[in-house]
């Protein structure tokens, strides 16, 4: 645009050249007048645009160079999606399903989504992080339902060397084989095994402070203080049995740990408790470990004169998986001192508190067919428990366990038993297992049971 100018003042010389050389008649000069007067008010018309339009680039120049020098204002943005969660955060969960149909009384069958648990961690930096779980059973949890939503794990744990982490908050005990990892697809057959479950309390937790290290040979340890147990969750004189099935024996406290562990709802912490733990896998395939916790009881209010009794439990435990082979066994006591006078003052209830329990068991696996992520591993387990091994203070006349017949016309069922497992674990991948087994047991016959399951984790 800016050569315009200089290509019509050349064009206008040719014209002009050119007619005078070709006619210089009065006419012809006339229109070639007209002409270059009409090309004089072009060129002034263009002159005028360029300027506007200068002015304009001049205008947009300074608004933009303004516009620069100002602070940038704030943006209100969205919330990240999914994919620009942070790295440290860490999601994962699982759950299970099963089916349980007692042999004996087929009336008594159950299907229950046993437990669906969420697990929510951050990384804070390179040595603090938190984990927590959350957990819903059965399904519906209200005040009129059979489930509950419970905090599982809820805690901090920070590196304090290169081999030993503190942890504080709400977190599980590192006790035998299932505790910390009790995931369905960590553990063969349908429900949790009776020792880890009756005398060892699964997925026992409690409120506390801990330290937690590793060495080169292959030991791993722990120890800590955390909430005690209380007396006052014991029931000692229910009108009826606690349980007539196998699940209301897992499922509800009627077991001294199951009933007295408190985890960390308004515990009473009168008197903390001391654990501690070792575990050595310095041999491929081998893991040996023990386990001991002790600690005072809170006790109830009444009777008020109840000499301060102490709760131990100790276990040991070993692992081995040779090949397609997994052979484990557990054995677990714990003894609760002082008894006497509470039963004494409690004299002919239904169900007295005991002096000592115990389990063990012994189990087998073998997995007979894989292919891909799928493979198929038959199993046996063989168990006794007994939640009242020994009492103290029971009044002359009186029985540990009533020996007449409860309000459905059925003998109380005993609280110790030996229990036969067998079934299998098939994985459709490392993270989905379909289950079946059946459980015989010697005493308490109508217990006796064919169970299916559903688990996953990830």
């Amino acid at each position: 645009m800016k050569n315009t100018p200089v290509a019509i003042a050349a064009l206008s010389l040719f014209l002009l050249t050119s007619a005078q050389a070709a006619d210089t008649t009065p006419d012809v000069a006339d229109k070639l007048a007209q002409q270059i007067n009409q090309m004089q008010q072009q060129l002034d018309a263009m002159k005028q645009e360029l300027a506007r339009v200068k002015a304009q680039n001049d205008a947009l120049a300074a608004a933009q160079a303004k516009a620069a020098a100002a602070p940038a204002p704030v943006v209100a943005t969205a919330p990240a999606p999914a994919s620009a969660i942070s790295p440290n955060l860490g999601l994962w969960g699982y759950g299970e399903i099963y089916y349980a149909h007692p042999t004996k009384d087929k009336s008594r069958t159950e299907a229950d989504l046993a437990r669906a648990v969420f697990g929510i961690g951050y990384k804070f930096d390179e040595r603090t992080s938190f984990n927590s779980e959350f957990e819903v059973e059965h399904a519906v949890a209200s005040s009129k339902d059979a489930g509950e939503f419970e905090v599982e794990q809820f805690y901090i744990d920070h590196q304090l060397t290169d081999s030993i982490n503190a942890k504080a908050g709400l977190y599980l005990m590192p006790v035998g084989l299932l505790n910390e990892h009790h995931e369905p697809t960590n553990f063969f057959g349908v429900q949790r095994n009776f020792v880890e479950t009756l005398i060892i309390p699964s997925t026992w937790r409690e409120g506390g402070v801990g330290l937690h290290g590793t060495s080169d040979i292959g030991l791993t340890w722990d120890l800590g203080v955390t909430t005690g147990l209380n007396l006052g969750g014991w029931n000692n004189s229910p009108e009826d049995p606690q349980y007539r099935t196998a699940l209301d024996l897992q499922n509800n406290a009627v077991a001294p740990m199951q009933a007295m562990h408190q985890e960390l709802q308004l515990a009473n912490a009168q008197h903390l408790a001391q654990y501690a733990g070792v575990n050595y896998n310095g041999v491929p395939g081998l893991q040996v470990g023990a386990f001991a916790f002790t600690g005072d009881l809170a006790l109830p209010v009444v009777p008020a004169n109840l000499p301060q009794s102490r709760l131990t439990l100790w276990e040991t435990h070993a692992r081995w998986t040779p090949g397609n082979a997994d052979i484990s066994a557990v054995y677990a006591r714990g003894t609760i001192s002082k008894t006497a006078t509470y039963n004494l003052d409690n004299a002919g209830v239904s169900n007295p508190i005991p002096s000592s329990f115990l389990g063990y068991y012994v189990q087998g696996a073998y997995k007979v067919w894989e292919s891909g992520g799928e493979k198929l591993t038959p199993f046996v387990r063989w168990e006794h428990y007994d939640m009242g091994a020994s009492y103290a203070g029971i009044a002359p006349g009186f029985t540990p366990v009533p020996t007449g017949l409860a309000s459905d016309g059925k003998p109380w069922p005993q609280p110790h038993d030996r229990v036969w497992t067998a079934g299998a674990n098939f994985y459709l991948n490392p993270n989905v297992v379909l289950k079946a087994d059946y459980q015989r047991f010697s005493t308490n016959t109508d217990l006796t049971r064919v169970d299916l399951g559903l688990g996953l984790a990830f």
